[in-house]
C-alpha cells in the first residue's frame, strides 16, 4: 500500500450527531480537522470549544483536540484547506422507503464548485447511508459536473459508512471491528485506510471494495443485525408460552456456537431509533425495487412490530384496567436522548389509549419524548418517583441507573406493584408487595392464567 508519509488534512460537512464526534476523534489523533454546517450555531460552537450535541465523550475529546479543529460555513475555505473531505449529512427515507440523496448531492456540489479554485488531488468520502449504485451515479455525477473533474485522474470518491450507534459514537470510531471502504481507484482509498490506521485504537479488518458492494455491504450488516433481534424476541414469545423456559438461557446458549454469536441475539423489547428500522426496510424496498424476494427482512419488521403487542399482553395479563403504570425508558436505546422509533414512546401511547393513566420517566430524553407524547402522559424527572407513584412499572431502556431502583418505595401496606422487566435487568427476588414479571420466560403467562381460573 502506497501512503504519504504526510498527515493529510480532514474535513468534515455535517456537524451533527455523528460529524462532531467524527471531527473530535480526528482531532485527538492529531489530524487537522475543518468542520462545515449551514448551521451558524454549530460553527460557533464548535469554535468555542463547545460540543454542538449531546454525546458521550465529546466534550472531552474536543477539549483534548483543542487548536486542531475549527469550523466554517464556507465550503470553499474548508476544501482549499484540506486533503480529504468526509460527508456526513442525513439521507432520508421517502416515501417509497428508499433513501434520498438531495443533502449528500447539496454537498457534493458546493464541493465541486470549491474544487474549480484548487488544482491539488482531492478525496471525497461519502460516509452518509447511500442506497447501491448512489456514489457511483448522481453523486459521481454531480462531483464530475461542477468540479470538472473527472473522478481517478486528480480526484478520489469514496464511500465509507460508519458502524456506529448513538450513545457511544466516539467509542465505536476508536474500536471498530471492520472499515469498510469503497474506492473509486486505489489511490483514493490508500488515502482514507491510512487515516484510519491512524486513527482507531483496534485492529479493525479492513474491506476494500467497488462503490456499489460497499453500499450493499452496509445496508446488509444492519439488516442482518435487525434478524438476530427479531429472531431472539421470537424465542422469547415462545418461552412465555412453555412453562419453565427462559429465552435468556436458551439465547446464551445458542449464541455460543461460534456459527451464530451471542452479539444482539439478546430477548427484550423491539429495535428502534434512527438507523435498524428504516435501513431494514430500505433493504427490502430494493429488493422489490429489482424484483428479489426479500420476505426475511419484511418478516423481521413483523416480528419487530409485534414486540409492543407482547408488551400490551403483559401489562393486561398483569394490571387491572385504569391502574396507573410508570414507563421508564423513552429513548431507544441508553446514552442518548434520541425517541425517534422509539419503543418506549409507542408503548406509552398505547397505554394512554387503553385509559391507563401513564407517567414517563428518561434520564436524557424527556423533553424529546414530551414532543410526541404531549398530555397523553404525565413527566418524572426522577425514575424513582415515577416509581412511587405507580401500581405497576414497565422498563423500556435499559439505563443502567435503573437497576438500582427501590421498586417498594412508596407502598403502604397490604399495597402491591408489578414490575415488568424484558430486559432482566431487576435482581431482586419477588418479595411481598412487589411482584417481578420477567418477559421471555414461561412462568408469568402461566402463573397468570392461573390467577385467572381460581378468580
Amino acid at each position: 500500500m502506497n501512503v504519504t508519509s504526510t498527515r493529510p488534512r480532514l474535513s468534515v460537512i455535517g456537524l451533527g450527531k455523528l460529524g462532531s464526534p467524527m471531527a473530535a476523534v480526528f482531532g485527538v489523533k492529531g489530524f487537522d480537522v475543518v468542520g462545515v454546517d449551514l448551521s451558524s450555531t454549530f460553527v460557533s460552537a464548535l469554535n468555542a470549544g463547545r460540543a454542538p450535541v449531546e454525546e458521550p465523550q465529546l466534550q472531552e475529546f474536543l477539549d483534548r483536540a483543542k487548536g486542531r479543529i475549527r469550523a466554517t460555513g464556507d465550503y470553499e475555505d474548508a476544501i482549499r484547506s484540506t486533503d480529504i473531505t468526509f460527508i456526513i449529512v442525513p439521507t432520508p427515507s421517502g416515501p417509497d422507503r428508499l433513501f434520498q440523496n438531495r443533502y449528500v448531492v447539496d454537498a457534493v456540489e458546493r464541493i465541486g464548485k470549491a474544487l474549480h479554485n484548487k488544482s491539488d488531488y482531492h478525496v471525497v468520502v461519502v460516509t452518509s447511508t447511500v442506497m447501491p449504485g448512489s456514489t457511483g451515479g448522481e453523486i459521481r455525477a454531480a462531483l464530475e459536473r461542477t468540479s470538472g473533474r473527472i473522478v481517478g485522474e486528480n480526484l478520489g470518491l469514496c464511500y465509507n459508512p460508519e458502524f456506529i450507534a448513538l450513545g457511544s459514537v466516539v467509542r465505536d470510531m476508536l474500536f471498530p471491528d471492520m472499515i469498510l471502504i469503497g474506492e473509486s481507484d486505489t489511490r483514493a482509498g490508500d488515502m482514507l485506510e491510512a487515516v484510519y490506521r491512524g486513527s482507531t485504537e483496534s485492529t479493525p479488518e479492513f474491506h476494500r471494495m467497488n462503490l456499489v458492494n460497499a453500499e450493499l455491504c452496509k445496508i446488509s450488516v444492519n439488516t442482518f443485525v435487525t434478524t438476530k433481534i427479531s429472531y431472539a424476541n421470537m424465542i422469547a414469545d415462545m418461552c412465555d408460552h412453555l412453562p419453565g423456559a427462559d429465552a435468556h438461557v436458551v439465547t446464551r446458549a445458542v449464541g455460543a456456537d461460534s456459527r451464530i454469536g451471542r452479539k444482539y441475539l439478546k430477548p427484550a423489547i423491539g429495535y428502534g431509533g434512527p438507523c435498524f428500522p428504516r435501513d431494514n426496510k430500505a433493504f427490502a424496498a430494493l429488493g422489490r425495487k429489482l424484483g428479489v424476494n426479500c420476505e426475511l427482512a419484511e418478516a423481521t419488521d413483523r416480528v419487530n412490530d409485534h414486540q409492543l403487542h407482547r408488551l400490551m399482553g403483559a401489562v393486561e395479563a398483569s394490571v387491572s384496567p385504569g391502574q396507573t403504570i410508570a414507563v421508564l425508558g423513552l429513548s431507544y436505546k441508553p446514552h442518548t436522548g434520541v425517541v425517534e422509533e422509539s419503543q418506549g414512546v409507542s408503548l406509552a401511547v398505547m397505554l394512554a389509549e387503553a385509559g391507563y393513566g401513564v407517567m414517563v420517566s428518561d434520564p436524557m430524553a424527556n423533553d424529546a419524548g414530551v414532543a410526541v407524547l404531549g398530555t397523553r402522559a404525565d413527566v418524572f424527572a426522577s425514575a424513582a418517583d415515577a416509581v412511587a407513584n405507580a401500581d405497576a412499572v414497565v422498563i423500556m431502556t435499559p439505563w443502567p441507573e435503573f437497576s438500582e431502583i427501590n421498586w417498594h418505595s412508596g407502598l403502604s401496606a397490604g399495597q402491591s406493584r408489578v414490575v415488568i422487566d424484558p430486559w432482566g435487568i431487576v435482581e431482586t427476588t419477588e418479595t411481598s408487595g412487589v411482584k417481578l414479571v420477567r418477559l421471555g420466560r414461561g412462568d408469568w403467562r402461566h402463573a397468570s392464567a392461573a390467577r385467572e381460573a381460581a378468580a
